[in-house]
């Protein structure tokens, strides 16, 4: 099981530069964003090509992952389809290919004959790119590669991928948009019980190169496996002892005005807000903020296990909010409904099957959810 988690920081990592190419190389970024500012846009693989970027990189890690440890084959999952419609009308399957040439001629026929494009991304998904990390290796865990399965986020916080708007990061870490909040998720989970036990993050644009346009990534990983619970990223105090007594509340912009209303009237609350559902699981696990809150089913599986499975590592998690608010309503006060990820939600279609319908709470210190759902509770 170790070794899985060294092979998932270097395809995350490998992940994470496709990314960056993808934003970098100059046919690749006309494509990137056409969909924004072409006028003429009538091919559908075109539009998509957000989408194609995602699918490369799911696909990326879904062969890497299976060549190393074929029993997950069939146990890996992400977010998008692998299926494309060309210029031609062509259905076309992306995969990755054993060969780089023949990745190539596959990704143009996606692209409609665009070799200088294909090139590209498959030099980026062909390399061998190797992510060292000492605590990582150093790792013993007695679970079996047999009893898990994965959920990939290739690209999350896609939106604010393409619009690449290069806010620089405020001194404290926070960004609340721009190219920051994109990030690659792969998370891991028992097969037999859904608890998230492992999980990578990685931030392709932690911060920009001094000279030049580049810009510089980060990853944390965390592990929690019954008495085993490891994370990567060390916490930072409070520079400020007076603001460790205030509760910070991080929201979706979007959210209900109910429940910013209700939130905003517990004593030395401050809401704040970011983009991207899987940065603002991050900001949580670096202490950013104390909590996140979501009261509608937004997000999905494959948003949360990664950084679910760090913040179990660290002593916090992530609960069905709706749940959380059943149980208080009823007199159980302490209860933290722990998301899992093994099993589709009952009488749903599609995408809506790994919905994380009831809403989320994530937390490092688990007195926060009594706090947080006391004030919800009977507002929503």
């Amino acid at each position: 099981m170790a070794e899985l988690l060294r092979l998932l920081l270097s395809v995350a990592e490998k992940a994470a530069d496709v990314a960056r190419v993808c934003r970098q190389e100059a046919p690749l970024f006309e494509l990137l964003v056409q969909e924004k500012t072409g006028a003429d846009k009538n091919k559908k693989f075109i539009q998509d090509f957000k989408t194609l970027a995602d699918v490369v990189i799911q696909e990326m890690i879904r062969h890497d992952v299976c060549a190393q440890f074929p029993e997950l084959t069939g146990f890996i999952h992400g977010e998008e389809s692998n299926k494309f419609e060309n210029g031609l009308g062509e259905s076309v399957t992306v995969t990755v290919c054993a060969q780089e040439e023949d990745t190539t001629a596959l990704l143009a026929k996606v692209l409609d004959g665009d070799r200088a494009a294909a090139s590209l991304l498959s030099k980026a998904i062909h390399q061998d790119l190797q992510l060292r990390d000492e605590t990582a290796e150093s790792l013993q865990l007695s679970i079996s590669p047999a009893d898990v399965g994965i959920w990939i986020d290739p690209i999350d916080g896609t939106s604010q991928y393409i619009e690449g708007k290069e806010e620089e990061e405020p001194d404290e870490g926070f960004c609340p948009s721009g190219l920051p909040c994109a990030l690659v998720l792969i998370g891991v989970y028992l097969r037999a019980t859904g608890q998230p036990v492992m999980g990578v993050i990685n931030q392709p644009f932690n911060r920009k190169i001094s000279a030049g346009k580049g810009w510089k990534g980060q990853h944390i990983w965390g592990v929690s496996y019954e008495d085993v619970n490891v994370c990567s990223y060390t916490r930072r105090r409070p520079s400020n002892p007076q603001k460790s007594e205030c509760l910070s509340v991080l929201l979706s912009s979007s959210e209900r005005p109910a429940v910013k209303d209700a939130l905003a009237a517990l004593p030395n609350s401050s809401l704040m807000y970011a983009s991207g559902a899987g940065y603002k699981i991050l900001c949580v696990v670096q202490g950013l903020v104390d909590v996140y809150v979501l009261s509608e089913g937004s997000t999905f599986k494959w948003d949360s296990c990664a950084p679910h499975a760090v913040l179990r590592a660290l002593g916090g998690g992530i609960s069905d909010l709706s749940e959380c608010l059943r149980a208080h309503l009823n007199g159980h006060k302490g209860h933290t409904s722990e998301l899992t990820y093994h099993q589709p939600r009952n009488h749903s279609q599609g995408v809506e099957r790994w919905a994380n319908q009831g809403g989320i709470i994530a937390y490092l210190d688990s007195s926060i959810i009594d706090k947080v759902v006391a004030a919800l509770a009977g507002k929503i």
